[in-house]
């Protein structure tokens, strides 16, 4: 049992009329035709369009497009937007509007959830690779899995195409019918039997959601009136129903000795049908004296006094809390009062109350702008449009002219970099005029001095048990932090890391058992390790302790480590504990994090890129040079850079070169020409490599949020430089071409443009590649 089986009733249509298909563009343009007819009678009464909230995590396969078979290759991103584009197209013509809301929460109280998830998720990786391995096809859509990177390149897209998109902070549930109710909203899509409970004003299936080419928005619509009623219970006693299917407050295994007093059997192989189950028990819950817990207690457990009384109190207020009428107290109760720890998320309610007065309006502005990191200006955001449409072929490229900074000596420079922030002059020159990315050589010091963490620093299975804090953030920090988050601004990650302190890393699609390259969360740990240190300003406590120190020789100051819970699977270690991660200095004199995103001066702006560059191991002249690396390829040359510096050797010569040849594609952004490329074999070396760099991009997005987004985020982009099924094309075609001049069709143009980029990539590293396996998959 569980409240997800509640879900799989209401697909299975067992209840008459419980039900319906519907067209949501048709539903869309009867809400509209609706209301201009009211408007007639009262024209000072503004249009309704119909409002639908989509829940992301339910809709990630129907946002990419649906589950077309080259899915494992390692994600089609052109693709994935022409189809969002056209899908937002067709529900904008009809006169509807689309709110995204992203899963954002750490949900530590959910983790066990998580976790069974993920280990379900393995399961289908393990035969999706097996299928891979020795049929070389693409996999069945039962086996359908997330792309490496899917979440981070819907919000970058929805955000393209002007979206609202919304990211939950605290409990993603909650919150998405909370933004409903509070924003009027007519519905609901998703796939989650939670939502059912709640009772949203409309509630649509998201499984069953399809984009016809007769132009229609085909799914099911469930009438939960319909459903309660044929079921004989009143709404305000489906909560009782919700709590005692089992949730994460009260579990389904606790209510084992419940459902056998009922005749369920809910484990082994005579479990009882999930019809027959949900129908029993909501019997139970008709003929219920009362809805007073008490009552329910006592039929339940016996006993007021069962030690799960507790957990089916707050199971069943849970629900409550997201209903019409609860939702309504469970605000007033929680808009009361507020830890401190939760402080940096009141700026949630904000927008709301702001319509009350002048004031209140005053402080929404301040709290609007609070989102904006000092990069992101009006001049800077111009000149990243008008890259992308020349990286995407919409104008013609301008004529290149590299700008560069003003003249500084090493030295002087050195000295300047490695200066602490309170002896750092503010004599900038430029403020805030020039903050846009300028790529050039002198942008960055002369040298990769800095020294990347080369392995984890992790502490084995006895630590468990220890406790960790972390350092307290300033408020401006954490309002910025808090509004980019839920505005799906920046990585979820930064949030969760500055609140909590600690992630959780999903399974990705790789081979547990191969031994040619490590896990791939573990190959990209050394970034985050950096990324801890920035984002907790590692840098400058240690300044602080060490001029303390020489103050007062006699005292000893210690700075304590900074650790991160990192949640990652490995045999050694499936997800049952932690794993303890120290963030790692950068190596020189990184800035506070106030100044990395609020700083506005152009050494602020150079510092930025630094510690990018430094967190990807590719602080290097060549690096920032646009001649070799275009401004929409940094992204994409700093991740395989960072791969090629692991002390495993990952890439081959021929992948190297592939990577390359693909960035200057002139099919790259043909997605309906690499939609009827025909690929012979799906290899299982080209899913690795496409989920390690889809991985990797994920990582340097979060590496450029915790730096303030020096990269501006339309050159962050996947769709400008990466195609999963164009990768896997031209990786087979590397083994008949005799090098990256055959293998960029003998074009001298891309051949150029591809064979500096990879000048760039190896600049200052002693290349060694990986060799091809004697028994290759």
């Amino acid at each position: 049992m569980g409240v997800q089986d509640l879900q799989t009733f209401l697909d299975s249509n067992c209840i008459q009329g419980g039900v319906i298909t519907v067209d949501l563009l048709k539903t869309a343009r009867n809400v509209l035709q609706r209301h201009r007819n009211r408007a007639h009678k009262n024209p000072a009464q503004p249009l309704v369009r119909l409002k639908l909230v989509f829940d992301a995590e339910c809709c990630l396969d129907r946002f990419y497009g649906g589950y077309f078979s080259d899915w494992a290759c390692g994600g089609q991103w052109n693709r994935m937007v022409e189809f969002l584009a056209s899908f937002i197209q067709n529900f904008d013509i009809s006169g509807g509007e689309v709110i995204v809301f992203f899963n954002g929460c750490n949900e530590p109280s959910r983790r066990d959830e998580w976790i069974q998830n993920q280990l379900k998720m393995r399961m289908k990786v393990n035969s999706v690779i097996k299928h891979i391995t020795t049929k070389g096809t693409p996999p069945p859509k039962i086996w359908w899995t997330p792309p490496a990177c899917l979440r981070t390149a819907l919000r970058l897209a929805l955000r393209h195409l002007k979206m609202t998109v919304m990211c939950s902070m605290d409990d993603h549930h909650q919150e998405v019918i909370a933004y409903i109710r509070e924003n009027s909203c007519h519905g609901l899509v998703a796939d989650d039997a939670e939502y059912a409970v709640f009772d949203p004003p409309r509630y649509f299936s998201s499984e069953q959601m399809k984009l016809t080419y007769k132009g229609s928005l085909d799914t099911k619509e469930y009438l939960m009136s319909q459903i309660t009623r044929s079921l004989g219970i009143t709404l305000d006693r489906l909560c009782i129903l919700g709590a005692l299917l089992g949730n994460y407050i009260l579990t389904e295994h606790e209510l084992i000795d419940f459902y056998e007093k009922l005749g369920i059997t809910a484990t082994g192989p005579n479990k009882t049908n999930i019809d027959v189950s949900i129908k029993t028990i909501a019997t139970f819950v008709k003929q219920l004296p009362s809805t007073a817990i008490d009552t329910v207690a006592e039929k339940v457990f016996g006993s007021t006094s069962d030690p799960r009384y507790s957990k089916l109190r707050q199971s069943v207020q849970y629900y409550i809390n997201g209903t019409r009428q609860g939702f309504l107290h469970y605000k007033t109760a929680k808009s009361g009062g507020k830890s401190s720890k939760d402080e940096s998320k009141q700026t949630n309610s904000l927008p709301k109350n702001a319509k009350n007065s002048t004031a209140a309006s005053e402080e929404n502005c301040k709290n609007l702008e609070a989102s904006k990191f000092a990069s992101e200006t009006v001049e800077s955001e111009r000149e990243s449009l008008n890259a992308y449409n020349e990286a995407t072929g919409l104008v013609k490229p301008a004529p290149h002219i590299v700008i560069e900074a003003p003249p500084k000596t090493e030295t002087n420079g050195d000295q300047e970099n490695n200066k602490p922030e309170e002896e750092q002059t503010n004599d900038n020159g430029v403020n805030g005029a020039h903050n846009n990315l300028i790529l050039s050589p002198s942008s960055s010091s002369n040298s990769s001095s800095a020294t990347s963490p080369s392995h984890a620093t992790t502490d084995s299975n006895k630590s468990t048990e220890k406790t960790t804090s972390i350092p307290s953030t300033v408020p401006e920090v954490m309002r910025t932090a808090s509004e980019r988050h839920q505005k799906g601004l920046m990585s979820p990650y930064i949030y969760q890391i500055l609140v909590n302190g600690e992630i959780k890393l999903p399974v990705l699609l790789e081979d547990e058992n191969q031994r040619e390259t490590p896990s791939i969360h573990f190959v990209y740990r050394p970034v985050r390790q950096m990324v801890y240190a920035i984002l907790f300003n590692l840098h400058h406590r240690n300044y602080l302790a060490t001029k303390a120190k020489e103050n007062n020789d006699d005292e000893k100051i210690e700075v304590p480590d900074v650790i991160i819970k990192e949640w990652v699977w490995s045999k050694a270690n499936p997800y049952q504990n932690p794993e303890y991660v120290k963030a790692e200095p950068l190596g020189w004199g990184v800035p506070t994090i106030q100044r990395l995103w609020f700083g506005t001066g152009i050494d602020d702006k150079r510092r930025r890129l630094r510690a990018y560059l430094t967190c990807m191991r590719s602080d290097t002249p060549l690096m920032l040079n646009t001649s070799y690396v275009p401004q929409h390829l940094l992204v994409m040359a700093s991740v395989i850079r960072y791969i090629m510096t692991n002390k495993v050797k990952i890439l081959r010569r021929n992948e190297l070169d592939a990577f390359c040849a693909l960035a200057f594609s002139p099919e790259l952004m043909e997605s309906e020409q690499i939609q009827d490329l025909h690929l012979p074999l799906v290899s299982f070396r080209g899913v690795q490599l496409a989920t390690l760099f889809m991985a990797g991009v994920e990582t340097a997005l979060l590496a450029n949020d915790a730096c303030g987004a020096p990269i501006p985020w339309l050159m962050c982009c996947p769709w400008l430089f990466f195609d999963g099924k164009l990768f896997h094309h031209t990786l087979a075609r590397t083994t008949i071409a005799k090098n990256l001049f055959d293998l960029c069709d003998g074009q001298f143009d891309r051949f150029s443009k591809a064979g500096r980029m990879k000048e760039a990539i190896l600049e200052g590293i002693r290349v060694k590649f990986a060799r091809v396996p004697n028994n290759p998959k």
